[in-house]
């Protein structure tokens, strides 16, 4: 796995980059595409968000996570998919709002780290191909979520 982490400055000292890469690394891990793939990770602000939004996707309004998958749908089912042997593909990029996971955290009543990491997983996820548009695939992806988030906490520092 390649990953490249970057957090606007103001939000670096809240933010362990080494926890963000386990969530990262155990998304990746759950579907089975950890080792041959890279992937960007930027932590930023509403304004940023917001400008993302508008720009490629027509929204002018700031959400929690935003996903840019290279390919539309890299799942041929979900098993998974295959790469060429010794291939490493981009899947693309997830950006966070960092002040809109706190807000949500606030209303959610969880701490902003929990927020974070959903967040993180449901991007990761994204790239992956898989979506919430329908209920059965919301379920598999909700699960999928949870898995994920109960492994990483199961993890020690």
């Amino acid at each position: 796995m390649r990953l490249v982490i970057r957090i606007d400055r103001v939000f670096q000292g809240r933010i362990d980059k080494r926890w963000l890469r386990r969530l990262v690394k155990e998304s990746l891990g759950a579907h089975g595409a950890e080792a041959q793939v890279e992937l960007s990770l930027l932590i930023t602000d509403d304004a940023t968000v917001r400008e993302l939004n508008r720009t490629y996707r027509g929204k002018d309004k700031t959400t929690d996570v935003l996903s840019f998958a290279l390919e539309a749908d890299r799942r041929s089912d979900a098993a998974g998919f295959v790469l060429p042997p010794g291939e490493i593909v981009h899947l693309g990029e997830v950006i966070v709002s960092y002040p809109k996971a706190a807000e949500q955290a606030a209303e959610r009543n969880h701490a902003v780290e929990d927020e974070l990491a959903l967040l993180v997983v449901h991007g990761v996820l994204h790239l992956l191909g898989y979506d919430h548009d329908k209920p059965a695939r919301e379920r598999e992806m909700r699960s999928l979520e949870q898995r994920v988030l109960s492994a990483v906490q199961g993890q020690t520092g």
